[in-house]
């Protein structure tokens, strides 16, 4: 049977009259890549910090490791490794320096953290920068070595709060290979995100959150599967123009999503709906055919974008 390291049930957070958190159940297993989707004040974050036994529930029940994080916090939090969402590196530190102290903050010996050290800078592909202090370091080094220092106490679960927000694409891509060999290596992951590419590249498995509460949860592409079509066709008619066409396009398509700048019409062959479309006169100023995705998926659940 699958070792299941979490396990959630009726997992509540509120603040005085605000429900941050309400309700939710999840399980997530060793060696998962498990992930919570949702815009900015879903939950995800609260969440986080309950599992991190750094934030205490209202209510429900909540195991990790086969503890309860109330009871047996910092022996929950000596498995875990943590990736805040913002770095919070020591800026006047060099690189060696930063890893060094922040496993002696876990009780590590010294003679353990320095064999550990250019490992884990060969995994950040920081080993040029090793003697370099921080603050002269790109974002993208930054995140790396942030995630480089929470693997030094060799983890059972790592937490990555939003792992890639403010990073440029390429940063971006070399961070998804890392998390990628983690995985290999059998690292049970745990990711918030409110980019749809990044959880449908990293996550087995997720929650999409809203207002504290789980919409759906599934595979990336089993969520896709059951709540959007196979592709989806944006047009513009131009501010003045695209809600007038809403109703004229509307019988030709599956559903119709109206976002500001531009329709969505989802079908399951979109050039042959563009097709039909222009067979009756009607030419956006613009058109583009893509596969359907999880910020799709989000709208189809809630009415509104993930980045709102």
């Amino acid at each position: 049977m699958t070792e299941m390291l979490i396990q959630a049930r009726g997992l509540t957070k509120t603040y005085g009259d605000f429900v941050a958190v309400d309700g939710i159940d999840f399980d997530v297993a060793k060696g998962e890549s498990f992930g919570f989707l949702g815009p900015n004040g879903a939950g995800k974050s609260t969440t986080m910090r309950i599992i991190g036994a750094t934030s205490v529930r209202t209510s429900g029940t909540l195991t990790i490791l086969g503890k309860d994080p109330e009871v047996n916090g910092p022996q929950i939090r000596a498995h875990l490794g943590v990736v805040p969402q913002q770095d919070n590196l020591d800026n006047e530190l060099t690189v060696s320096e930063n890893i060094f102290i922040y496993g002696r903050y876990f009780g590590l010996s010294s003679s353990f953290i320095n064999k550990k050290i250019p490992e884990l800078l060969e995994f950040a592909q920081l080993e040029e920068k090793k003697d370099t202090k921080v603050e002269a370091l790109s974002g993208g080094m930054k995140r790396r070595l942030t995630i480089a220092r929470s693997l030094v106490s060799e983890p059972d679960i790592l937490m990555l709060d939003e792992p890639t927000t403010g990073l440029d694409p390429q940063a971006r891509h070399i961070l998804w290979d890392r998390l990628f060999r983690l995985k290999e290596q059998g690292v049970t992951l745990l990711i918030t995100t409110h980019y749809m590419d990044e959880a449908e590249q990293l996550c087995d498995r997720l929650i999409v959150m809203d207002r504290g509460k789980i919409m759906a949860e599934d595979s990336p592409a089993q969520l896709i599967k059951t709540y959007s079509t196979k592709e989806v066709l944006e047009v513009r008619f131009g501010s003045d123009r695209n809600q007038e066409m809403v109703e004229v396009l509307r019988p030709l398509a599956d559903r119709i999503e109206v976002l500001p700048d531009r329709i969505l019409l989802y079908a399951t062959d979109g050039e042959q709906l563009l097709e039909q479309i222009t067979a009756k006169g009607i030419h956006p100023n613009t058109s583009l055919v893509r596969r359907s995705s999880l910020e799709d998926v989000f709208l189809r659940l809630t009415g509104r974008s993930l980045v709102e």
